[in-house]
């Protein structure tokens, strides 16, 4: 009888006691960004563009929930459209062209580019609307 007592005590303190919490937080906090500018897993900045390509010039002309939209001065053909891009976004960016990647849309008008630095997306942005505003 006092061993099924025991059991039975022991069982309800069990039941009693605070859950341990399982989730643990990681380093940092992931956001869900929405727009044109967002962050991925990886911490790398993603940005969606609206390519416009065979313009006169290289130039961003908006940010809107879309994409960035960028006009390249290169005809859609062959990736150079593409590597126009990268190049012209390097410069605006002030990063290293093996900075930037096309993850998504290397023949489509609709594009994904992925961005390795540390600026995040305040400083991205910061500095596309600055080139808005030159060729504006």
């Amino acid at each position: 009888m006092r061993l099924f007592n025991a059991i039975l005590f022991s069982s309800k303190i069990i039941k009693n006691m605070p859950k341990k919490n399982t989730k643990q937080v990681q380093g940092k906090l992931e956001t869900i960004q929405t727009g044109p500018i967002t962050v991925d897993k990886s911490g790398s900045v993603v940005i969606k563009i609206n390519a416009k390509p065979g313009a006169k010039n290289n130039n961003i002309t908006d940010i809107c929930s879309d994409g960035v939209g960028v006009q390249i001065n290169a005809p859609p053909t062959d990736g150079e459209a593409n590597a126009e891009l990268i190049k012209y976004l390097s410069k605006v960016l002030g990063l290293r062209k093996s900075d930037l990647s096309l993850d998504r849309g290397s023949r489509s008008r609709n594009k994904i580019l992925v961005v390795q630095t540390s600026l995040g997306i305040e400083g991205i942005t910061e500095k596309i609307n600055q080139e808005i505003k030159e060729n504006h």
